[in-house]
């Protein structure tokens, strides 16, 4: 997959990504970019590397080789915090919430304008997308469900105002009808115009709302390309993704 050159009209780009944990070689020289208001859907079995992409793009992991670019700025190797004040928002797997704090406050903490001085997402239209949330304000993170648990890191990483939301295992464990809840908000997210990556197992809800997709196959990218080109291929689904 050919990248783009780094340019502050693409806020996310990696380039030729090598990335080990020990000895195993988990990235395999990956290119992956986001364009500004674009979502792509990344996607793949598990243990295939979307999840250590991701960190290696955020900083949690170290890449072995190969760079990071965000808005146009060199930032392989760089920490986390770094990487989120130049406006990329993590909702990891795990969600990683803060249990001791209530939603209000797991919310409020995070409030902070974007990189362009932009304060599109504030505590009250967070609220008002995320009604459940609403309902448990002085609930500590602890006491909410796995899907208002989803619900609050997704609000949490909005209420950074970011250019690029990162979403890792969307709905994963998820009931139903929660699960069709946190699709509906993805679908609003991009109507805001933010970036979006996501990563999920159900692929025809990502593809419902995608620009690109890419598939991972043991570190390495076999697939890229549109929606309907994906939906065009059901050999590569079978083959890559199970289906």
């Amino acid at each position: 997959m050919n990248t783009p050159e780094q340019s502050i009209d693409l806020p996310m780009v990696a380039q030729r990504i090598h990335t080990y944990y020990g000895a195993s070689h988990v990235l395999r020289g990956i290119d992956f970019h986001i364009a500004r208001g674009e979502t792509i859907g990344l996607m793949g079995r598990n243990g295939m590397g979307k999840s250590t992409l991701l960190k290696s793009i955020m900083g949690i992991v170290k890449p072995r080789s190969g760079s990071v670019s965000i808005a146009g700025r060199t930032m392989t190797g760089r920490s986390p915090y770094e990487i989120a004040r130049l406006g990329i928002a993590y909702v990891p797997e795990g969600r990683g919430i803060f249990g001791n704090l209530s939603v209000r406050e797991n919310l409020v903490m995070s409030a902070r304008a974007g990189t362009q001085g932009q304060r599109d997402w504030t505590f009250e239209r967070v609220l008002e997308v995320f009604p459940r949330l609403a309902e448990r304000l002085n609930h500590g993170g602890q006491q909410l469900s796995g899907g208002e648990q989803q619900m609050l890191t997704i609000g949490r990483a909005l209420m950074t105002n970011p250019d690029v939301l990162i979403l890792d295992e969307a709905t994963e464990g998820l009931a139903p009808l929660i699960a069709r809840e946190i699709w509906r908000i993805c679908g609003l997210i991009r109507e805001s115009g933010i970036s979006s990556v996501i990563v999920d197992k159900n692929w025809k809800h990502v593809t419902q709302i995608t620009d690109r997709n890419v598939i991972l196959v043991k570190g390495e990218v076999v697939f890229h390309g549109s929606s309907a080109e994906l939906h065009a291929q059901p050999e590569i689904l079978q083959q890559h993704l199970g289906i």
